[in-house]
């Protein structure tokens, strides 16, 4: 998909700048005219004119709790009987995140005008578009209750999935931390201190000797040339993502790189599994579902796998055989929607499988920081004997020396 750059004007006349991604020209426009805007002009962005920020992350999304919040409540009160603008007023109120708060009041200002909430919703970048689809479709069911609660659901459990993942991995990250810490340390503040002496010594010096202290001296004395090269890396590499063949070949890698690569696949097919079996449940047609859920994939070649899929089931081909053909799914997937599809009951399958591979991912995040952990602390103690033994093999050659003389 490419970046589209535009310029357009919202319905009060005023001026609003913007990206969309699309994979053509055509597609950009409608998804311009979609959100509420008369595009003016629409360009097509190159790797180097797209925005960059400061953490080189993209926009800043709203939590999947705080999502899961608004749901929660707004079904509620719609429950209790509140109006929908007497509801968004309420929820306005009483939201802590500012970035939402904002795009409830412009939500509400916009069904106070006559616009349908979905509408509204939509015109919003703020509200996934998964939440805007699953509220049409209540709209349009007489069931805006159970839509909103069936989201809050599926907002909780991506967030205790990215939570789980997050929680496993920062032990091992801190430990990484503190070991590069360690190693910047001892080659800035402990290695030179010993510099005088070594220069005294007659003796030549080992070739690890010699290679810790030019380290040494390189990353005391051009320490900014270090940083220049990793914020390269780190540049060239989001700006690489940011192109099509970039994003396919690093999100392959991913899948490729041992056990990192099992934990993005349960990861991807229990995100899969639980948007399916929400949007169905929902009543939602099964191309709608798959165009969703493969929105909501982080990996592209989930995405374009995703695609294909919708494709060969507008056909009228089976899903668990189109699963099964784009060879990202485990076994497990295709034989529960294949169970599902002979039984007429797809949603509770995929429900099933969501349960199973969310449990799966938070076991495997637990092994693969069982399995980081030692050896990182190994890697660590490693470096460290590594520079002791540089400092103090000169000492060791030189008393050698004196006691054979």
């Amino acid at each position: 998909m490419e970046t589209f750059s535009y310029k357009a004007v919202d319905a009060s006349g005023k001026d609003v700048k913007g990206a969309v991604e699309a994979e053509s020209r055509d597609e950009a426009a409608r998804k311009i005219k979609e959100q509420g805007f008369t595009p003016v002009s629409i360009g097509k962005q190159g790797a180097l004119d797209k925005d960059v920020n400061v953490s080189f992350l993209g926009k800043k999304k709203i939590p999947a709790r705080d999502m899961s919040v608004f749901c929660r409540q707004f079904a509620s009160i719609l429950k209790a009987g509140v109006s929908v603008i007497n509801a968004l007023e309420m929820l306005s109120e009483q939201t802590e995140n500012k970035k939402l708060q904002e795009a409830i009041k412009r939500t509400q200002d916009s069904v106070e005008k006559g616009e349908t909430l979905s509408d509204s919703m939509k015109q919003n970048e703020e509200f996934p578009s998964i939440l805007v689809d699953m509220v049409k479709a209540g709209e349009a069911s007489g069931s805006l209750e159970n839509s909103l609660t069936r989201m809050a659901i599926q907002f909780e459990k991506d967030a205790k999935l990215k939570g789980v993942v997050k929680k496993a991995m920062m032990y091992p990250i801190v430990l990484l931390c503190v070991m590069i810490g360690v190693i910047i340390v001892m080659l800035t503040f402990v290695i030179p201190s010993f510099m005088t002496m070594f220069e005294d010594l007659d003796s030549e010096l080992p070739v690890t000797t010699k290679a810790i202290l030019a380290m040494s001296n390189s990353l005391k004395h051009y320490w900014f040339i270090y940083i220049i090269v990793i914020a390269g890396i780190v540049v060239g590499l989001q700006l690489y993502k940011r192109t099509d063949a970039g994003r396919h070949n690093l999100d392959k890698l991913k899948l490729k790189i041992p056990v990192f690569g099992l934990l993005q696949t349960k990861s991807a097919c229990a995100s899969f599994a639980r948007t399916m079996s929400t949007l169905l449940q929902a009543g939602m047609p099964m191309i709608d579902a798959l165009e969703i859920s493969a929105s909501t994939m982080k990996n592209v070649l989930f995405y374009d796998g995703l695609e294909k899929v919708k494709n060969g089931v507008s056909l009228g081909l089976p899903l668990s055989n189109q699963l099964k053909s784009t060879g990202l799914f485990p076994p497990m997937v295709v034989h529960m929607v294949g169970i599902g599809e002979e039984t007429g009951n797809v949603e509770e399958m995929l429900t099933n499988s969501a349960v199973y591979y969310e449990e799966e991912v938070e076991v495997q995040t637990q092994t693969l920081t069982s399995l980081m952990e030692p050896i990182i602390i190994v890697l660590m103690a490693l470096v460290v004997v590594m520079l002791i033994l540089a400092i103090y093999q000169p000492m060791i050659q030189l008393y050698n020396t004196l006691g054979n003389s």
